[in-house]
């Protein structure tokens, strides 16, 4: 603890994010370059290294919070950088498209803005990277055994590498083109530079870990050949499957899934794509659904140079205070939240008859309607009361052009045929049935993240691929010192 007053003295400063109207012109990530490094110490000097630090069981990882604020606080930062990467293979990653549960565990918040510890993070891992603290860790001897990963997400990525220090030999099977999974081509490139991403797979292939892109499992190599070819497989494909809505006028043209959206937004950036064929410029565009996707799709369509954008959350507009009762620190609150995207929607205008920024609250779609051509130009809309009723004379209309359904994702994509040429057990919401030890059903198989666990953070993702990997090294030698952060039916904290 390098100031023992410092949360006294010191008020919270994040990251300061560049000018509203700059940043929409660019794809650039939001922040000021260069900003973070300035103020960072004396925000880490904030920490009150606590008798029992929350932000520990506030972060799946167990990341050593206290610890590495201290480091940072110091500036010693190849320390710092040993210490976070001793819990987190991807800070950089986790530093920018975390929502911090960690800061809503930490002490001072119980009546003080937090610990800006988002904000350290990344800057630990951006030092990291410019001063060469992560050289490749290829381990000393190899194990002869083989373990194959399917899908290169967070948890992908995660299980890949720890088994690949562990001496085992890896490959990442890969259904797109590019590594990745959602962090690729879900993620925006405002929220997450992907030479962030290219970086680390370097540092993994260098390593030994292999990559198989364009190979879905199930369609290119059969299930069963791959578990033959291996002496383990790892299922970390994801939930991907996305939730539907099932309102007359669905079937319209102009009505899309957010990661039909996305994708093509990203491959543009790629230059894959000269203009994305779903792009929002000049469109009324609607994005139904008020979680992170919904954001992501918002910043985008604002960067596309949409004619409007709309945000709709079903759920009452939250206080800007924690609810002690519903919330109870150290629990993670529902609180207004203002992203980047909607900074930008708000300062922009983007949505004029929007509560807040770009959003409707407390808001449910009943319907879509459409032109003589059958492309949808209306969405009727009604008010919900706490308990999702309608609320009598609430009806309203939207004009739209593109409406983006940004619903969230049930389970696993069943359409590739890995989970019926496994023959694997699945849970009743959809996703991969698994023991205390991350096995499915299938001798060999185990099943980690999204895939299993239903949708969820990056920090849980990066966790259960840690863990999983701790669990087919236990497998596949009989005992392991890799850790495993977390258990496969651990949860968040909540009330």
């Amino acid at each position: 603890m390098a100031d023992p007053k410092g949360f006294m003295t010191t008020p919270r400063q994040d990251w300061p994010r560049r000018p509203v109207e700059e940043r929409v012109r660019d794809w650039d990530e939001v922040y000021v370059p260069g900003a973070l490094l300035p103020i960072i110490s004396e925000q880490a000097d904030r920490c009150m290294d606590c008798g029992v630090p929350f932000c520990h069981d506030a972060c799946p990882l167990g990341n050593l919070i206290p610890e590495w604020n201290d480091l940072v606080s110091r500036e010693d930062w190849l320390a710092a950088s040993d210490r976070l990467h001793a819990t987190n293979n991807f800070p950089e990653f986790t530093g920018r498209l975390c929502p911090a549960p960690c800061e809503a565990g930490c002490v001072l918040a119980i009546n003080q803005p937090a610990v800006t510890i988002k904000n350290v993070e990344a800057a630990i891992a951006d030092r990291a990277w410019a001063e060469g603290f992560t050289p490749p860790r290829p381990p000393d001897r190899l194990s002869g055994r083989t373990v194959a990963v399917i899908g290169s997400g967070p948890t992908g990525l995660a299980a890949a590498q720890q088994l690949t220090r562990a001496g085992h030999t890896v490959a990442v099977y890969e259904k797109d083109d590019r590594l990745g999974g959602l962090m690729r081509y879900g993620i925006p490139e405002f929220k997450m530079e992907k030479h962030h991403l290219e970086r680390r797979i370097g540092q993994m292939r260098a390593e030994g870990t292999k990559f198989r892109t364009s190979t879905q499992v199930g369609r290119d190599v059969m299930a069963d050949d791959l578990r033959s070819r291996y002496d383990a497989v790892v299922i970390a494909t994801g939930a991907t499957a996305w939730r539907e809505l099932h309102v007359p006028g669905r079937e319209l043209t102009g009505i899309h899934q957010a990661m039909e959206y996305l994708p093509l937004a990203n491959r543009v950036r790629e230059g894959d794509l000269e203009a994305s064929p779903m792009s929002a410029a000049g469109r009324h565009v609607v994005i139904v659904g008020g979680g992170d996707t919904g954001a992501d799709c918002l910043g985008t369509a604002v960067r596309e140079g949409a004619a409007s954008v709309t945000q709709l959350d079903i759920y009452a507009q939250p206080g800007e205070e924690r609810d002690e009762d519903a919330d109870p620190w150290p629990t993670y609150p529902k609180i207004y939240r203002l992203s980047a995207a909607h900074e930008e929607a708000r300062d922009l205008r983007t949505a004029p008859a929007a509560d807040a920024d770009a959003r409707l609250f407390a808001a449910s779609t009943l319907r879509f309607s459409g032109d003589e051509s059958g492309h949808v130009r209306s969405l009727h809309l009604v008010e919900v009361d706490a308990r999702r009723r309608p609320v009598r004379g609430s009806e309203r209309t939207l004009p739209v052009d593109l409406v983006l359904l940004a619903l969230g994702f049930s389970g696993p994509d069943r359409e590739d045929g890995l989970v019926e040429q496994l023959g694997l057990a699945l849970e009743p919401r959809g996703t991969i049935t698994r023991d205390a030890g991350f096995a499915t059903n299938v001798p060999g198989v185990f099943a980690a993240g999204d895939a299993a666990r239903g949708q969820s953070l990056i920090v849980w993702a990066i966790a259960e691929g840690r863990a999983v990997a701790a669990a087919v090294d236990r497998h596949l030698t009989g005992s392991t010192r890799l850790p495993a952060p977390i258990g496969p039916y651990d949860r968040p904290m909540s009330v």
